[in-house]
């Protein structure tokens, strides 16, 4: 699906930004078919740790698309994600909802380098 193009590998100034590969992840968790409306990540920083926040948001469609976007929200918050370089310590649901033909999931992420 051309709308789902995903770059490995893609270089930031702190390393490697791990975006693609929590969006490779993401897409296996949703299950085809889906697309990626939405995704960014952006630096962010604290006194101790550096990394970046992202956020995504995800169209689900299909017949089963309602059934999957329930499996999808369930436990997300203490799912292990396999990123390189990086853990995710913060993920969370800013929205979901039905759509006509679809179901709407946005979601924010913070990875941090994991030194």
């Amino acid at each position: 699906m051309p709308g789902n193009r995903v770059r490995i590998g893609e270089r930031t100034t702190g390393g490697r930004d791990p975006l693609p590969r929590l969006l490779v992840q993401l897409l296996e968790r949703a299950g085809a078919p889906v697309t990626v409306e939405r995704a960014t990540s952006r630096p962010w920083a604290s006194a101790l740790f550096q990394g970046r926040r992202h956020v995504v948001a995800l169209l689900l469609a299909g017949p089963d698309a309602a059934a999957r976007r329930t499996a999808f929200l369930e436990g997300i918050e203490e799912a292990e994600w396999s990123l390189t370089g990086h853990f995710v310590a913060d993920i969370s649901i800013d929205d979901n909802h039905a759509l006509p033909g679809g179901e709407w999931i946005e979601l924010s992420a913070l990875t941090i380098e994991d030194w």
